[in-house]
């Protein structure tokens, strides 16, 4: 049996034999009928470590997914890597695996410019502004914000495209689709613009026209595109139940509907040690941007 929990429900946890799937959204709707199949799957599986039934609880932002996990109401989540290391910095979450999504573990982050921009590294960025998708993208804010702090540049958020930074720092601005971070960096209302390699190739994101008129000046080493992780406490046999069946799911057909429904993962991936590093540079980068930008 599956429930979508509101926060005032009275708590449930796996210590109850309750497995609950949570998810920061601004559209709970949408997103239970994507987490649903999955934990529909995984809950009659894990009957041997005592689970019973799978719910699913929203939060409206990682400030409140941080508190649920933190009080056990929840006891898994799935996120990009970027703001799983804030639930790990801030909540006590664990990285459980890597998430594959359309055959794709990892991407990078790529920092472009008008081709005729005297812009050439991001250390050029100081004194002009960049544009991000919005404050919880890994690829387009995260990640970017790092390695300009790493720069020794100061970042300072901007009213607006027109608006310009002070000449000792770098200005940014949300433009809140990668569709606008390209229009602007086009029409030349910010210098630079900052995605992910994925959405650099997709033509509703940066059409063509544009890419013709672009240059890349960075690209990142590759980070995990998304990450399935559990709360700090969470009873070791549920834990590694929980990691063994969604290991196995991508080799049952049974399970193929709810992997595409789930945000069309294609199968979940082992942490490796390679990945762990990258996953501890990423939590002590997002931990920085949060006391010295945010």
């Amino acid at each position: 049996m599956l429930v979508l929990c509101l926060a005032l429900l009275a708590p449930a946890r796996a210590d109850d034999g309750v497995l609950v799937l949570g998810r920061i959204s601004d559209d709970p709707g949408a997103h239970y009928e994507q987490l649903e199949p999955l934990l529909d799957y995984v809950v009659p599986r894990m009957a041997d470590v005592g689970i019973r039934e799978g719910r699913v609880l929203m939060a409206r932002d990682a400030q409140q997914m941080q508190s649920y996990m933190r009080r056990g109401r929840v006891d898994w989540v799935t996120e990009t890597a970027g703001t799983a290391m804030v639930l790990a910095d801030r909540g006590g979450a664990q990285p459980l695996l890597m998430t594959e999504r359309d055959g794709v573990a990892g991407y990078r982050t790529l920092y472009f410019v008008r081709a005729d921009s005297p812009v050439r590294t991001i250390a050029d960025l100081r004194g002009r502004s960049i544009a991000f998708q919005n404050r919880f993208s890994t690829s387009s804010y995260y990640v970017p914000a790092i390695e300009l702090l790493d720069e020794g540049l100061r970042l300072e958020v901007l009213l607006s495209p027109m608006d310009r930074p002070a000449p000792d720092s770098v200005g940014y601005v949300f433009g809140r689709s990668e569709l606008n971070v390209s229009a602007w960096v086009h029409k030349g209302l910010v210098d630079a613009g900052a995605m992910s390699n994925l959405d650099w190739i997709n033509p509703q994101r940066v059409p063509p026209s544009y890419r013709r008129d672009f240059r890349i000046v960075r690209e990142t080493p590759e980070f995990p595109r998304a990450l399935e992780m559990v709360r700090g406490d969470l009873e070791p046999r549920v834990r590694e139940r929980l990691r063994e069946v969604l290991l196995g799911a991508a080799d049952d057909p049974d399970a193929r509907e709810a992997l595409l429904r789930f945000f069309k993962t294609t199968r979940f991936v082992p942490i490796d040690a390679q990945t762990t590093r990258a996953l501890d540079g990423l939590r002590r980068g997002v931990a920085r941007v949060s006391r010295e930008v945010e």
